[in-house]
């Protein structure tokens, strides 16, 4: 059997990618190593932009369920923390958000947000929901394939592949799988990446670090939170038995031994000063500043997204929300190319887009090791950071930096909408737009419109925005970001840009939802 696409990875961006292709018609097998979902702790939150790429395929309540429960968590972790015999209970509800995230451990207060900063104004529902967890993610994701029928073989192990001009063979081992394309999602050592014979290149790791759940005594003593010391940074919470440690004195000697609770108390103590002892490891990962970046995310018929497609520390909480706008990115493009209606080179500005996106992220990352470092010249710096972090601009600039919020495509136009994801905006009709984008279609909302409805790609809206009675015309993409906005004699250049025209649709081999080559 042939399928039109092969996805190694099923995890978070490897779901999203199969899920984003699926919703099209196309053919998807995911392929994973694991027999099982990986409950490994790791990132603990989520940015604006994820949030709207769920809200956008009617996955907005999910999200909101799986942040309850992690409030619940964090008020457990507050609660264990209160004096004997305090009769006060932590808040329940909503988000408690203090903060809006950190720079390098340099907490930023939500208090100083400036509220009518351009890049944080009709973000809708998607800024009330932070708190949740790789895992449910990869819950969500996972059951949203199921109810797609995504074919997912867990226990197939990618060991090589043969890329050609029409297809790639994936090797799994003892077995094989073929498809017209495959994406390689399998993480940031990615078997895919080395066997298509990607560029790689980057800077090496300076820093060990660990993240772990555990059973531990004599924690009282450790301070809740992000805190950087004279050995290293700690963090304890913000759930219960959480706790990360950095230490600068180089990169571990083996990244695959299994993480014993010796190690993970060494480290503990050594950056904290606090004799705890730990007793038991429930989930624990070692990690690195290693920074990489592929030169390129496509080689022919071979693709890559997530962290097969670029490294980092995992400071400010990048990776999976990274991962999941090459997805969203990557989906729309891949199955226009199979469904035959792409306009030409649509599927290269996959690179041509997120690559920038990606190296952005690297140096950010970098600059927050810098300035968590413990030599005094870093120390220095990090000082001037904090003055700068504890004013109203900073603290904009750098939460709406680190959430994603001033992530924009270069593309052709002048109004500011375009190259950005859309706002959450209302209709006259009383719907909103991202209810609109279920489907994976994009929506040219245009009031005078004479253009038709082109099922599986273009939805027409004659209709206005309640917020923006102002504008004359808006074209969204299937990911959200806005194409075109403004006067009428750009709009058909813009729309035969993404979406092609009828004339122009290309033949191709039966990829509308069937196998092909059975």
């Amino acid at each position: 059997m042939t399928y039109d696409v092969v996805v190694a990875g099923a995890g978070p961006v490897g779901l999203m990618v199969a899920n984003e292709l699926a919703l099209r018609g196309v053919t998807v097998l995911v392929v994973e190593r694991l027999t099982e979902p990986d409950l490994t702790i790791k990132a603990g939150g989520i940015t604006v932009p994820t949030v709207e790429a769920f809200d956008r395929r009617g996955l907005l309540s999910e999200l909101g369920a799986a942040q309850e429960y992690s409030l619940e968590k964090m008020r457990e972790f507050m609660r264990a923390r209160m004096p004997a015999g305090s009769s006060a209970e932590p808040p329940a509800g909503g988000a408690p958000r203090r903060f809006a995230g950190h720079f390098g451990g340099i907490m930023l207060d939500a208090e100083r947000i400036d509220p009518d900063d351009p890049w944080l104004s009709g973000r809708g529902t998607a800024a009330t929901i932070s708190l949740v967890a790789q895992p449910e993610i990869e819950r969500i994701l996972a059951e949203r394939a199921d109810a797609l029928g995504v074919e997912v073989r867990r226990g197939a192990t990618v060991t090589g592949l043969d890329a050609g001009a029409d297809g790639v063979r994936v090797h799994l081992g003892g077995s094989s799988a073929e498809g017209r394309f495959l994406v390689g999602a399998d993480g940031g050592r990615s078997t895919v990446r080395k066997a298509a014979g990607f560029d790689f290149p980057g800077t090496d790791p300076q820093i060990t670090g660990h993240q772990a759940i555990v059973e531990m005594s004599g924690d009282q003593a450790l301070r809740p939170g992000w805190n950087v010391t004279d050995t290293g940074v700690y963090v304890n919470g913000p759930v219960p038995g959480r706790v990360l440690t950095v230490q600068f004195d180089g990169p571990p000697d083996d990244r695959d031994t299994p993480i014993d609770a010796a190690e993970l108390q060494a480290a503990l103590r050594r950056t904290s000063g606090v004799e705890v002892t730990v007793h038991h490891i429930v989930s624990a990962t070692r990690w690195t500043d290693n920074a990489r970046q592929a030169t390129t995310y496509r080689l022919g018929r071979v693709l890559l997204a997530g962290d097969a497609a670029h490294v980092h520390s995992p400071f400010g909480g990048q990776g999976l929300n990274l991962g999941i706008g090459d997805a969203m990115n990557l989906g729309w493009k891949l199955a226009a190319e199979l469904r035959g209606w792409a306009p030409a080179g649509l599927l290269d500005t996959y690179t041509a887009e997120r690559h920038p996106i990606g190296a952005w992220v690297l140096d950010w990352t970098r600059a927050q090791v810098a300035a968590m470092r413990p030599e005094p010249y870093a120390r220095a710096l990090r000082h001037v950071l904090e003055d700068l972090a504890h004013t109203v601009d900073g603290t904009t600039y750098l939460a709406s930096s680190i959430g994603g919020l001033r992530q924009r495509y270069d593309l052709p136009g002048d109004d500011p909408l375009i190259g950005r994801s859309v706002p959450d905006l209302r209709l006259d009709d009383g719907t909103r737009l991202a209810d609109h984008l279920h489907d994976g279609a994009g929506v040219l909302l245009d009031p005078g419109s004479t253009w038709a409805d082109q099922p599986g790609r273009l939805r027409v809206l004659r209709t206005g925005s309640v917020e923006r009675p102002d504008l004359k015309g808006l074209l969204v993409r299937p990911d959200g970001i806005v194409a075109w906005a403004g006067e009428e004699g750009t709009r058909d250049a813009a729309v035969r840009t993404w979406f092609g025209t009828l004339d122009q649709r290309r033949s191709a081999p039966d990829v509308a939802g069937r196998p092909s080559g059975t």
